[in-house]
Order: C-alpha cells, then sequence, then structure tokens
C-alpha cells in the first residue's frame, strides 16, 4: 500500500483481484464511455478486462498496476508503464500513465490531480524525461483534466476496435516534460 495522502492511498494489483476490478470496471466505464459504443462498451470491457488481457497487462515488464482507495473503498485504477517511449519524441526515459479511471461519484475531489502529482515526483525520482498517455479526444472532462494539469498535445491516432462509433475512434497522445 502507498500513501498518498491520509485519505489516499493506492495500492497493488494482484492475480486475485480478478473479479474485483472487472466488477469495478463494469461501473465505472459505462457512465463515461457507453456512449462511445454500439453495444454500450460490453465488448470493450468484456475485451479489456479479460482474464487473459488482464493477466497480460498485470505482469507486463515495467509496470505498475493499483487499485485507487479513497476513504478506504476502492473507486479506481491506476496503470503505469515505466520505460514505454512516445514515438519520435527526442528525449530519453519516458513514462506511461496507461490507465487512470475514478469512480464518478468521487471526480471533482483532486484525486486525479494528487494521483497525477505522485506519478510525476515519481518519475522525477527515478530520471525520467516525460510523462505520456492516450486520451479520448472526444471525452472533453478527461482530456481537458489532462490539459489543466500542464499536458500537452503531440500527436493523435484513430481506434480500430470492435462496435465503436466512427465519431468517437480519435485518440490523442498528450505529454508533460519534466525536465
Amino acid at each position: 500500500m502507498i500513501l498518498i495522502e491520509p485519505s489516499l492511498k493506492i495500492q497493488s494489483i494482484k492475480s486475485s483481484d480478478y473479479t474485483t476490478l472487472f466488477n469495478l470496471m463494469k461501473e465505472i466505464y459505462p457512465p463515461a464511455y457507453s456512449h462511445f459504443w454500439e453495444d454500450n462498451g460490453d465488448w470493450y470491457l468484456n475485451y479489456q478486462y479479460s482474464k487473459e488481457n488482464f493477466l497480460k497487462e498485470l505482469y507486463q515488464e515495467n509496470s505498475d498496476y493499483y487499485f485507487v482507495i479513497f476513504e478506504n473503498e476502492i473507486i479506481g485504477n491506476f496503470r503505469i508503464i515505466w520505460n514505454e517511449k512516445l514515438r519520435g519524441f527526442s528525449v530519453d526515459k519516458h513514462v506511461k500513465l496507461h490507465r487512470l479511471y475514478l469512480h464518478n461519484k468521487h471526480q471533482g475531489k483532486g484525486i486525479g490531480k494528487k494521483l497525477l502529482s505522485w506519478l510525476e515526483n515519481k518519475a522525477v525520482q527515478k530520471n525520467f524525461d516525460i510523462i505520456w498517455l492516450d486520451a479520448m479526444y472526444e471525452q472533453q472532462q478527461a482530456f481537458q483534466f489532462y490539459k489543466k494539469q500542464g499536458y500537452k498535445n503531440y500527436s493523435h491516432t484513430f481506434l480500430q476496435f470492435e462496435n465503436m462509433f466512427d465519431k468517437y475512434r480519435k485518440m490523442s497522445q498528450v505529454y508533460k516534460l519534466l525536465i
């Protein structure tokens, strides 16, 4: 368990936590993203959070996967990949924020900002030069959140997932220099 502040902690996810994570994401994901999908996001949840994909992500080299715990309740997840390069960027040491999901009832309380601050401090301690992530362009609340935290646009790509409506396929890569 890592203490961010007295009411906010992150806890490493273990293989035995699969059901807890899957059930959490069934609660968190649809309110924010179901409108992106023909099937309300069922395909994505079952694909992204399948046991096989979960274990692959959990055991990926140089990655950390956490539950976000606020006031002793699991309210989200947070995944980091150390040394994941942002293609075409000239600095040496990159860290990717792969995932940050928080339950909507806890958004707007500064939790995401505190987690990003913790990650930035940890990355500086480890001599990383840049943090980057993929942000759904059409999910403006999240996209604007990262911009307010000092992240800048770099490039974009278009997702090719099944069942996703075309207008939501744009994924922007954003970054923040730490040097």
